[in-house]
C-alpha cells in the first residue's frame, strides 16, 4: 500500500506594500480597450515586492511554514523550490540558494519550474513520490514565490500579476490539514512558447511578456483545456472511487473573474468563493495561487471532505488534484 501523504501547514507571505490596480501608472499607457480589460479582471489590489528577489520571498514563506510546524530547517529530508520564469542569474541555482538561506543542510534539494503555473502541481507529485518511494524521506518542504518578471504587471489578454510567496510541508506522519490523495498532470508542447519573453540581447528594463497568438490562447487553447479537464477529472475521481457529488466547489488558479465564469459554465461546477476573494486582493500569483486558495478553504471544509484542485498553464499544461480534509 502506498505511504499516506499529509499536506500542511500552508504558510503564505506577502510584501507590505499594496498597490491599487486602478492607480497603476502602466494602465494609463494602454490602449483604451486594454485598460478597460485590465480594470474588469476582478483584481482590486496587488502586493509589490520592489527590490526583493524571488528567493527572498520564498525564504520568508518557508521560515513561516517551518515555525508553524515546529520544525527546524535541519529536520527537512527534502526541499523542492518551484522556480519563477526569470531567475536572478543564469547558470546559478535558486534552489540551493534557498537551501543555504534556510540552513536545510541535509535536505535533498531540487527545483520544478518549466510548466508555468502547473509547476506547483508537478512539484506536489514529485514530493509525494519521494515520500511514498523513499523510506528515508519523511518530511518535504515545497516552496513557491511569485514576482512579476517585467516592469508591467498586466499580462494581456489574461490577468494582472501580484507578488508573494507560499510554502507547504508534506509529510508521512503530520502535522497536516489535508491528505494528498492523488493527482494527474498532463502537458502539450505545441503551446510551449505561446507566452514568452524575448530576453537575449535585451536589457531587463525592456523585457515584454507577449502572447504570440491571442486567438490561439483565447479560443483554441480554451477548447483544448476544456477537453483536457473533461477527461482527467473523471479519470481522477474514478481511479480513487470518488463520486462526482463528493467533491465541493473547485479550487482554481486566480486569473480573472471572466475565467472563473467560463470554467463554471464549461465544467458545470462552482468555483469556491475563496478564489474570487484572493483574486481581488492579490491578483494572479502563478503557482502560488493553488496553495493560497487551499489554505483559505481549510477552515470551510469538514473532516473527510474532498477538495478538487484544477490548475492550467498556457505553456500548456493541466492538472487535477484530489485532497481530503483531515
Amino acid at each position: 500500500m502506498s505511504e499516506r501523504v499529509l499536506l500542511g501547514p500552508v504558510a503564505t507571505w506577502f510584501p507590505d506594500t499594496t498597490a491599487e490596480v486602478a492607480t497603476l501608472a502602466e494602465l494609463d499607457a494602454l490602449p483604451a480597450n486594454r485598460r478597460e480589460h485590465a480594470l474588469a479582471l476582478g483584481i482590486d489590489t496587488v502586493r509589490t515586492a520592489d527590490t526583493m528577489a524571488e528567493v527572498d520571498l520564498a525564504a520568508e514563506a518557508a521560515l513561516r511554514a517551518l515555525d508553524e510546524a515546529g520544525l527546524a530547517a535541519t529536520d527537512l529530508d527534502a526541499l523542492v523550490l518551484v522556480t519563477g520564469r526569470a531567475p536572478q542569474y543564469l547558470l546559478a541555482s535558486e534552489a540551493t540558494r534557498l537551501q543555504h538561506r534556510l540552513g536545510a543542510s541535509r535536505a535533498f534539494t531540487t527545483a520544478a519550474g518549466d510548466l508555468g503555473c502547473v509547476s506547483v502541481s508537478a512539484a506536489m507529485t514529485l514530493a509525494a513520490s519521494l515520500l511514498r518511494g523513499d523510506p528515508h524521506c519523511r518530511t518535504v518542504l515545497l516552496v513557491t514565490a511569485a514576482k512579476t518578471p517585467t516592469r508591467t504587471r498586466y499580462r494581456a489578454p489574461m490577468t494582472l500579476l501580484g507578488d508573494g510567496a507560499a510554502a507547504v510541508l508534506m509529510t508521512t506522519s503530520g502535522p497536516g490539514r489535508w491528505e494528498f490523495v492523488d493527482q494527474i498532470v498532463r502537458s502539450e508542447g505545441k503551446y510551449a512558447d505561446l507566452f514568452r519573453i524575448d530576453y537575449r540581447d535585451v536589457g531587463s528594463q525592456d523585457w515584454i511578456e507577449a502572447c504570440a497568438d491571442e486567438a490561439t490562447y483565447s479560443f483554441r487553447l480554451a477548447v483544448e483545456s476544456k477537453k483536457r479537464f473533461d477527461a482527467i477529472i473523471p479519470e481522477l475521481l474514478r481511479r480513487n472511487g470518488i463520486r462526482d457529488d463528493q467533491v465541493g466547489p473547485m479550487l482554481m488558479q486566480n486569473l480573472s473573474a471572466g475565467a472563473f465564469a467560463f470554467w463554471e459554465e464549461a465544467l458545470d461546477r462552482p468555483v469556491d468563493k475563496a478564489c474570487r476573494s484572493n483574486l481581488a486582493a492579490y491578483g494572479h500569483l502563478g503557482s502560488m495561487d493553488m496553495l493560497l486558495n487551499l489554505e483559505s478553504v481549510a477552515a470551510t471544509r469538514a473532516s473527510g471532505e474532498y477538495a478538487l484542485l484544477l490548475n492550467s498553464s498556457p505553456v500548456a499544461a493541466w492538472s487535477a488534484g484530489l485532497l481530503r480534509r483531515i
